[in-house]
């Protein structure tokens, strides 16, 4: 286990994989860093992170799944959850880890009906959001989705959740 770190009242632990020497990690992606925005990108960069932090409460994570989550950033969520809620849900709707706070998959799910067209998203038992890519962090994610980065997946990982053919 890492370090714990609080942001913004909410608790973050950040786990380092135990990974034998010349195996890589699912967080040490063969894809290089993501270069610093340039010429349009980078006021784009400022007007998505301005319209999302006052609209979405975004954190700016560099893969959007926004409109898979009724419109509500997952990683708000102490945990860093993106594909629904833990065990833990309170019997109110909150949170374990935040008790005087609504669950965000909660949240997610009332606004998911809200919704036309993404409305049965969350329903499709099939539909599973590829991990993360913490380098990411703190990107545009209009940049990354032009740019093919942000739906690069980890070697061995498959949209429909099998994991890699044996």
């Amino acid at each position: 286990m890492g370090a714990v770190s609080l942001k913004d009242g909410e608790i973050r632990q950040q786990v380092e994989p135990s990974v034998p020497s010349g195996a890589s990690s699912a967080r040490t992606w063969d894809m290089g860093q993501p270069a610093k925005p340039k010429g349009l990108w980078k006021p784009l960069l400022v007007m998505e992170k301005a319209a999302k932090e006052v609209l979405f409460d975004c954190r700016m994570c560099g893969q959007c799944i926004l409109h898979s989550t009724g419109l509500t950033c997952p990683m708000r969520c102490p945990k860093n959850l993106r594909n629904g809620p833990c065990g833990g849900v309170l019997a109110n709707g909150n949170c374990e880890v935040l008790p005087d706070k609504p669950c965000i998959w909660n949240l997610a799910w009332q606004r998911s009906r809200k919704l036309p067209l993404w409305r049965d998203h969350m329903e499709d038992t099939d539909h599973l959001n590829p991990p993360l890519d913490w380098r990411l962090e703190g990107t545009g994610s209009w940049e990354n989705l032009a740019s093919g980065r942000a739906t690069q997946t980890p070697a061995g990982w498959h949209r429909n959740g099998h994991g890699a053919s044996e």
